[in-house]
């Protein structure tokens, strides 16, 4: 949690700082005393000046991953890649699937690059078929 100093929150709100201190003792401002000083959290000062109130910063993860498949034909691959692309229906936002297929090394690599569950999805599809 952001705090914010006396004399960081009188500069914020053009304020003097003794002003400041006074909404703080009056206890119009709320703050909390850490020694001799005073700290006020950003929300609170924010809803005391009357501004919005910044939300949190969403916590995003994505994943990065390639399986490769050995000894797959080149009519297995395309069963692969044609069930995987269509076991997602409506492919999820921003996952990208893509499949590289080495027919002389008869191996392919699927690239996988999205967000955990949609990740997760796929390469639960991807064992499936692998199982068969």
């Amino acid at each position: 949690m952001e705090q914010y100093t006396v004399e960081q929150a009188a500069g914020i709100l053009g304020l003097h700082v003794k002003t400041v201190r006074n909404y703080v003792r009056d206890g119009r401002l709320p703050a909390v005393r850490i020694g001799k000083q005073y700290r006020i959290a950003k929300e609170d000062l924010a809803e005391f000046a009357g501004l919005p109130v910044a939300s949190p910063a969403r916590r995003h993860a994505e994943v990065s991953s390639i399986v490769q498949i050995d000894g797959i034909a080149r009519d297995e691959m395309d069963r692969v890649s044609t069930m995987v692309l269509g076991g997602l229906a409506g492919r999820p936002h921003g996952l990208r699937v893509e499949f590289v297929y080495d027919e002389e090394r008869a191996h392919l690599k699927i690239i996988v690059l999205g967000g955990l569950e949609a990740s997760a999805q796929v390469l639960r599809i991807v064992d499936a078929l692998v199982r068969e």
